[in-house]
């Protein structure tokens, strides 16, 4: 068999077993020294083949934990309460989130508008990825008022719960009152924080959540991994 044709025919016999169920989605494949040893192959052959699965969807890798069967598109509910923690855990999988940004700037354009400010009014910055199982469903950027919620930084400062941190700053429940959907396609930067290709499928969600008063309190933007998540609309 040519060398070329070696990593082919090992990505095709995972596949083929995957497909089968021998590795259920979300679980994790054998080691490449595992993989290597019963293919009689050496790890680079390995890894070409291991590649070439994760281009296409069928695993994906976790630093430091190997590589995994992708899962089944988990169902997110769009409603008037949307929580991260929440709609993951109905799925039946473990969520978990990771904070990759939090700074003060000034309120961008949009962003002013979206939340009734003055322009260039001092706005809260929470940017991160929302995980579950481990895999990557979608990157966040969620927009606060300063001056509503002065404490919110050191509030969220050692966690990853935004809803938690806006409760210890005094907002208990808000709702959601406006979200727009647009098909994009993943920037080399978003492709990365995601772990997909970049000029992948995703959607982004523009959304403004308010307060029992009416009073907006969040401008959100999420970008979800199109193969990940399946997105449905609801009142509630």
């Amino acid at each position: 068999m040519p060398r070329a044709a070696l990593w082919t025919a090992i990505a095709e016999t995972l596949r083929g077993e995957i497909a089968q169920g021998l590795y259920p989605p979300g679980a994790r494949l054998p080691t490449e020294a595992a993989l290597s040893a019963r293919f009689g192959v050496n790890r680079h052959t390995v890894r070409h083949a291991l590649a070439a699965l994760a281009q296409d969807g069928t695993v994906h890798a976790r630093r430091g934990a190997g590589v995994f069967v992708t899962a089944r598109p988990t169902d997110y509910p769009l409603g008037q309460r949307v929580r991260f923690h929440q709609n993951v855990t109905a799925s039946g999988r473990t969520p978990s989130r990771r904070i990759t940004r939090l700074e003060t700037r000034p309120a961008s354009v949009k962003e002013a508008t979206g939340l009734r400010l003055p322009p260039d009014a001092a706005v809260h910055v929470v940017e991160g990825v929302s995980l579950a199982d481990g895999q990557p469903l979608a990157a966040f950027r969620s927009v606060f008022p300063a001056a509503r919620f002065p404490g919110l930084p050191a509030a969220m400062a050692g966690q990853s719960s935004v809803t938690a941190a806006l409760a210890a700053c005094g907002l208990h429940d808000y709702t959601r009152a406006e979200t727009r959907l647009t098909a994009k396609l993943a920037s080399p930067v978003l492709a990365l924080a995601l772990q997909v290709q970049p000029g992948a499928p995703v959607l982004r969600s523009v959304a403004v959540n308010v307060d029992a008063e009416g009073a907006p309190v969040e401008y959100g933007t999420t970008w979800f991994a199109g193969d990940r998540v399946t997105l449905t609309v609801g009142a509630g």
